[in-house]
């Protein structure tokens, strides 16, 4: 069979575009190596982030401990302190007691009337209580003492602490703010990356290949012929083609991803093993069409009747040429198959 003049020139077309196309192939080459290299520095971000968050959730725990530590020592010390008072009071009494008592004011009692016995009694009583009130003046001064020690620990501590973790803090809010912007920039780039990829498909997918494409019979139209969708390995006659690049530009607008695909131009061949699989339901090999390039099989939710997806669908899907024909409603209920053109054919 010669070769119709459009296919000629789409020949011609796709082979300058190819010459053209080199450079671009070596700019997709660079933008995914530069992707790359965000993805890795995104991931390290995220990893320092989670080694920072776990250093101070462990230095937060370290500290709650020696807090916790120096609260039960300022306990002990207090009830060690109350204990003192109370002996020290009694002490007192008995002490001033002994002095107001006669023959008891110092070293002149022993000198004076009285028992010599009764005054070294006395004099010993003194000597013992002098050396109890010291020795308690000396807990409580090491009482004291230690009790600053431990403030003035605490007081560094809680310093330190406050420091470190407001460091810590710093650290992760730069760590969050440098993964936050990698993270822009890598969704920056693949957006690009899409968009460019999207426009190369409309250039290669010009509108006078659908008139050679309807050229040839139901399920052995050639490849050159096809269009390829954003979804790999799909492909459709260009006008159904063109119109399904803006019908996904609109779905993904909407849902944040591209349309879901499962099935799109289907050769005669593959009719057969469809209709094999489903004798009855499957449309007659060549008479589908699938096998005209303008018919596509979806997922993703739309093929879940009433789901939002295919609600969304049924109410946009003919602004952009494609449409739910009636037949899928109910024989057979096929809610995911969708085609181009007119319900007339």
């Amino acid at each position: 069979m010669p070769i119709p003049r459009s296919a000629a020139l789409t020949a011609v077309f796709l082979v300058m575009f190819a010459l053209v196309g080199a450079p671009h192939a070596s700019a997709a080459t660079r933008q995914r190596d530069t992707v790359e290299t965000l993805r890795r520095e995104a991931a390290k971000a995220r990893t320092e982030l989670v080694k920072a968050t776990r250093q101070m959730k462990s230095r937060r725990k370290e500290l709650a401990k020696s807090q916790a530590k120096l609260r039960e020592t300022l306990k002990d010390l207090a009830a060690a302190e109350a204990e003192l008072n109370e002996i020290r009071q009694p002490v007192a009494r008995l002490a001033n007691a002994s002095y107001q008592q006669p023959g008891a004011g110092g070293t002149m009692s022993i000198f004076g009337p009285g028992d010599v016995g009764d005054g070294l009694r006395s004099t010993a009583d003194m000597a013992y209580i002098a050396g109890g009130r010291q020795a308690l003046v000396r807990q409580a001064d090491e009482l004291q003492q230690r009790r600053q020690r431990l403030a003035s620990t605490a007081q560094e501590l809680q310093s330190r602490n406050a420091v470190e973790q407001t460091k810590l803090e710093q650290q992760i809010q730069s760590l969050r703010s440098r993964s936050e912007q990698l993270t822009k920039q890598l969704t920056a780039m693949l957006d690009q990356i899409r968009a460019d990829r999207e426009k190369r498909l409309k250039a290669m997918c010009p509108q006078n290949l659908a008139a050679g494409a309807r050229r040839f019979p139901n399920g052995l139209i050639p490849s050159q012929y096809l269009c390829p969708l954003p979804q790999k390995g799909e492909q459709l006659r260009a006008d159904a083609a063109l119109a399904f690049y803006k019908l996904n530009d609109a779905y993904k607008a909407r849902f944040g991803r591209d349309m879901c695909v499962t099935d799109s131009y289907r050769s005669l061949a593959e009719q057969h093993r469809v209709y094999a699989e489903r004798p009855g339901f499957a449309a007659v090999p060549g008479t589908s069409n699938h096998g005209r390039g303008q018919a596509v099989d979806l997922c993703g939710g739309v093929q879940i009747a009433g789901s939002v997806q295919f609600r969304w669908m049924e109410a946009n899907s003919r602004r952009f040429g494609w449409f739910h024909p009636a037949w899928a409603y109910s024989n057979p209920f096929e809610p995911w198959h969708w085609e181009y053109g007119s319900e007339d054919g």
